[in-house]
C-alpha cells in the first residue's frame, strides 16, 4: 500500500502523504527518508512543499496501534530505530537543500506537529485543522531535539503554553504569531498558496544547505548527542 506519493509542478517537489490520519510507524519513517532523498536527487527541484490527500488529517502523531503491541511485546530494538529513522528524518528537513514547506489541511498532532516544525515554513487551512503537542496528556516527554528545533518555529512563549496544557491551536491563532505563514481558506487555496510561495525560491542549493548547516548546527547538536541516551534506554516510554 502506498502511504506517500511525489510529484513535481515545474520546480517544486510535492510529498503527498496518502495514508488516511497518515500516523508515523517503521515503514512511515523509512519511506519519508527515501522520498525525500528522491527529492534531492532531482536537481531541477528548488523547493518542497508536504502536504496529505486526506479530508481531515495532516498526520496524527505516532502510530499506537503499532507502538502499543511493540511495547508490550518489548520489541525495544524496533521501537529504537523507528525513533532514530525520525531523528534521521527531521535532521535532514533541518538540513535539507531547499525550501521545505508544510501545507497542513488537517490535523497535525503530536509527532505530526513535530514533524510540521522541522519545516521550514508553515502553510494551515484557516477553516479546518488543528495544531496540538498532547504528549503532556499522554505521558510522553519531548526528546531534547525536539524541543529545540519546534522552538525556532514557534515563539517560545506560544510553545511553552501549548506544550503544557496540550491545548488544540487552530490556524488562525497560529498566523497570528507568525508559526505559520497563511491560514488559507480551504484545501484547494492552502495548496495553490504553499506551491506558489515555494515557487517563488530559486536559491543555490549549495548555498542554501549551507545557511541552514549553519542555522541549526545546535539544534543537530542536541539531536545527535542528547537524544541518545534517551533513546537507548527507551526513557520516552514512561
Amino acid at each position: 500500500m502506498s502511504i506517500m506519493t511525489l510529484t513535481t509542478q515545474d520546480s517544486v517537489a510535492v510529498i503527498t502523504l496518502t495514508n488516511g490520519e497518515n500516523r508515523q510507524n517503521p515503514q512511515f519513517a523509512k519511506q519519508l527518508k527515501q522520498t525525500l532523498a528522491e527529492v534531492a536527487a532531482n536537481q531541477n527541484h528548488r523547493a518542497l512543499v508536504i502536504t496529505s490527500n486526506d479530508e481531515k488529517c495532516w498526520s496524527l502523531g505516532i502510530d499506537t496501534d503499532w507502538l502499543l503491541p511493540a511495547m508490550q511485546a518489548k520489541k525495544a530494538d524496533e521501537i529504537r530505530g523507528f525513533m532514530y529513522d525520525m531523528d534521521d528524518v527531521f535532521k535532514t528537513l533541518l538540513l535539507f537543500p531547499m525550501p521545505v514547506i508544510a501545507a497542513i489541511n488537517g490535523h497535525a498532532f503530536g509527532n505530526g506537529a513535530i514533524l510540521a516544525c522541522a519545516c521550514d515554513f508553515r502553510f494551515m487551512r484557516g477553516d479546518r485543522g488543528f495544531f496540538c503537542f498532547p504528549e503532556v496528556d499522554l505521558s510522553i516527554p519531548f526528546l531534547p531535539g525536539m524541543i529545540a528545533f519546534v522552538k525556532k518555529a514557534m515563539p517560545y512563549y506560544r510553545f511553552n503554553e501549548m506544550k503544557l496544557t496540550g491545548r488544540r491551536v487552530s490556524g488562525a491563532e497560529l498566523a497570528i504569531d507568525h508559526v505559520i505563514e497563511k491560514a488559507s481558506t480551504d484545501q484547494q487555496s492552502l495548496l495553490i498558496d504553499a506551491i506558489t510561495f515555494a515557487a517563488t525560491f530559486d536559491k543555490k542549493r549549495a548555498i542554501f544547505a549551507e545557511h541552514k548547516k549553519r542555522l541549526h548546527k545546535q539544534i543537530i547538536q542536541i539531536i545527535d548527542e542528547e537524544n541518545k541516551p534517551f533513546i537507548d534506554n527507551l526513557a520516552l516510554m514512561v
